[in-house]
């Protein structure tokens, strides 16, 4: 499924910036539970842990789960044997296979091009090669990772919903109803790990449905070989918007970059793919202070920065990161700044990030009036019965590793006492 700009008969049921990876009876899924007729029949599944995604942070949660003596769920079948003291636990995820998001990942995108991506515990990578693309190595390791530790993951699952409908009963008894595309749960302890994949987030601009030729965002750019012969206009200040300057540079006409601020290069020179594990401390420890104040997390560039490879210095040298100021509205067959510029294009490329897939937990009010959720480590202040990884300092690689290593522990304390 191509996630274009979605036409107006579209937007009277998508959400902004929504993303559906399936449809049924011509619904997408994510309107066809709002009333929760996906699974409102079926019988309850009560599991100690629910995580919800089988990405990096996930897999990480699975594994401290399972290290700390829970035993595995099989929804599927009735359980037999002895259940562990510890409780029990099941992931979810939406994928039909593992490799969570990165198995979306644009076919140009490759190892060498990504930050540091943080071992899985106790599952060190081999030496991986610069060249293979991150759809195919990730998966590769995810799924070898699964298999290893025997992780119990329940696929394809989507969840549409969270619910409280325990009433009164005082914690850590009191359940979260879970409606799911494969059946109802309920859960003491809900570790989401959804990530951002299922949101690309596409800025408005006066103009964008006049716009007769292609528009693309990150998480469907279809290669070089679409932009053949055609006038570009990459918009974004990241990562991916380098990777696709330098993808469109084998093939398309004409390539302009716009960002809304001046590129954030940072002074140190690397010679790897990208932010070191040191670095990716220090930009955790800033987002953290931020989340925990309750304020939502900033765009990754704004923390990171750009850094300075071979890769992007090749760019610099192709000429390819002259940078043009956001323009201010789109025509039907380009674009227009503020002092009358215009220039012709063909296409648009938003590299313009995402948004944390949250919309399950709607019901429950967690958000502040700022857009943010105020955080305690990894657990959330408003329902300490959810736990958030892969949202503000857990959101990288090397966050995942901490952040469930904490919450597990965390979980063991709530469901003991």
């Amino acid at each position: 499924m191509t996630a274009q700009v979605p036409t107006h008969a579209q937007s009277q049921r998508l959400p902004a910036g929504a993303w559906v990876p399936a449809e049924r009876d011509g619904l997408p899924l994510w309107d066809a539970g709002r009333g929760r007729s996906v699974s409102r029949d079926s019988a309850v599944h009560e599991v100690d842990v629910l995580v919800i995604g089988a990405g990096q942070a996930g897999l990480a949660m699975a594994y401290e789960l399972g290290r700390r003596g829970f035993s595995g769920y099989a929804p599927q079948e009735e359980f037999s044997g002895q259940r562990s003291s510890r409780g029990t636990y099941l992931v979810l995820d939406a994928e039909n296979r593992p490799g969570g998001a990165w198995q979306h990942r644009w076919p140009s995108l490759t190892m060498g091009r990504v930050n540091h991506i943080a071992d899985l515990p106790h599952f060190p990578a081999e030496k991986i090669e610069p060249s293979e693309r991150a759809s195919e190595w990730v998966t590769t390791y995810f799924g070898d990772f699964e298999d290893t530790f025997d992780l119990p993951i329940f696929r394809p699952v989507m969840v549409t919903g969270v619910f409280d409908d325990d009433g009164e009963a005082p914690a850590p008894h009191r359940l979260l109803t879970v409606s799911t595309t494969a059946g109802t749960f309920a859960a003491k302890v809900i570790v989401n790990c959804t990530g951002t994949w299922t949101r690309p987030f596409i800025p408005h601009y006066p103009g964008i449905g006049s716009f007769r030729g292609m528009q693309f965002h990150s998480q469907s750019f279809p290669g070089s070989r679409a932009f053949e012969g055609k006038r570009v206009v990459v918009v974004g200040g990241g990562l991916s918007a380098l990777s696709h300057l330098d993808d469109l540079d084998h093939g398309a006409k004409k390539i302009r970059w716009a960002t809304r601020t001046p590129p954030r290069w940072k002074n140190e020179t690397l010679g790897g793919p990208g932010l070191s594990p040191e670095a990716g401390m220090g930009v955790e420890e800033r987002v953290r202070a931020r989340v925990e104040a309750g304020l939502a997390p900033l765009p990754v560039v704004a923390e990171t920065g750009l850094p300075v490879t071979d890769f992007t210095q090749s760019l610099k040298e192709r000429g390819l990161t002259k940078r043009w100021p956001m323009f201010s509205s789109i025509e039907v067959d380009g674009v227009r700044w503020d002092n009358g510029d215009f220039w012709q294009a063909d296409a648009i490329v938003w590299a313009t990030g995402f948004r944390p897939e949250l919309r399950h937990f709607s019901s429950l009010g967690i958000r502040l009036s700022g857009g943010g959720i105020l955080m305690d480590g990894t657990q959330v202040v408003a329902d300490p019965r959810i736990h958030l990884i892969g949202y503000g300092p857990s959101a990288s690689t090397v966050g995942a590793r901490w952040a469930s290593r904490k919450a597990a522990a965390g979980i063991l304390t709530y469901l003991g006492s």
